[in-house]
């Protein structure tokens, strides 16, 4: 499958009042990453507006493994796992020098068409040509 990384620094404003970055940061990091890996197949979020369609997140689910501190490196490593009625997205946090799995993450988005409103049970060709050119 498809994947892209991003790796970020953790800043003071990640953290809560404990000094570990506060777990609504998650989904920030995560999404770095999935505009990484969306960027790779060439459809980020001008190309997405312009589709006539939008892929709302459905579920998004995370498992913290290990907490996360002031000044550490995070490496996220985004992978499409399904494409073809779903977008599903494996997410990896990992320590960016020791490789330590952090968390752990995945997302689901479906497509909507944005005329009608409509969810589509199937991925339009405008999304999956792409990602099958990616895959090539």
């Amino acid at each position: 499958m498809i994947s892209a990384e991003v790796t970020i620094k953790i800043q003071f404003y990640h953290l809560d009042p404990l000094r570990i970055v506060w777990y609504g940061n998650y989904p920030r990091f995560i999404e770095q990453a999935r505009r990484a890996l969306f960027e790779t197949f060439s459809f980020g979020y001008r190309e997405m507006a312009e589709s006539g369609f939008v892929w709302p997140v459905v579920d998004l689910r995370l498992k913290y493994v290990r907490t996360v501190n002031l000044a550490q490196s995070i490496r996220v490593v985004a992978t499409l796992v399904e494409y073809e009625h779903r977008l599903k997205v494996k997410y990896i946090i990992s320590d960016a020098d020791t490789g330590e799995v952090l968390t752990k993450a995945h997302s689901i988005q479906v497509t909507v068409d944005r005329a009608t409103n409509e969810l589509c049970f199937e991925t339009p060709p405008v999304l999956v040509d792409k990602i099958k050119r990616a895959l090539h």
